[in-house]
């Protein structure tokens, strides 16, 4: 009986330690690295959400943030190219025709100490496309809008935000009937 009142005795002794020896890691805080608002600039890797209608698209961009601009190298137009053009096959030709198209968004950031963010409110300028369609040319202009801020967030090192093509005008006349293309940049991660 001894033998049993000792070995309990020694085991509560041991689960007491321990308990005592994982308290220690309750002190750890997470204190974020502070932000300056030149930490937004740099190039970045994206997972670009496209829909329009009931259907969407998702893919992976490059883009680089630099002196309150951002720059899509190659900025994704094919739902633009098919509101215009309605025939896939012509659409696809177009789309290969027009090539890579750059588009330059500008913002102007705002520094959030207390939740270690930098905002971006952006400046959409037009977007003007010349699609080429059986030998003629579509001069198409696209206005993009955004519908709130955008992030920089200091946990992670992302950018978050979104844009929206919201209407289309084809040779001046608005593109009838029309759905909103809307892009959205959940993640993008710093290189």
């Amino acid at each position: 009986m001894k033998k049993l009142t000792v070995l309990k005795s020694l085991m509560i002794a041991i689960i007491a330690f321990l308990g005592f020896s994982l308290t220690s890691c309750n002190d750890d805080k997470y204190e974020p690295v502070p932000l300056k608002l030149s930490d937004v600039n740099g190039n970045y890797r994206a997972r670009l959400v496209t829909s329009q209608g009931g259907k969407s698209n998702e893919k992976i961009i490059d883009f680089t943030a630099k002196d309150s601009i951002i720059t899509f190298k190659d900025f994704p137009v094919k739902e633009i190219v098919t509101s215009v053009v309605k025939d896939p096959v012509k659409a696809e030709a177009a789309i290969v025709s027009l090539g890579k198209i750059e588009y330059k968004l500008n913002y102007t950031s705002k520094l959030n100490t207390d939740q270690n963010v930098v905002e971006l409110t952006f400046e959409p300028k037009a977007l003007t496309l010349p699609i080429p369609v059986d030998g003629t040319i579509k001069n198409t202009v696209v206005k993009l809008a955004t519908k709130q801020k955008g992030f920089f967030v200091g946990y992670d090192w992302s950018m978050r935000f979104g844009l929206e093509a919201e209407k289309i005008m084809v040779d001046g006349v608005e593109l009838t009937p029309y759905e909103t293309i809307k892009y959205e940049i959940p993640i993008s991660i710093k290189n």
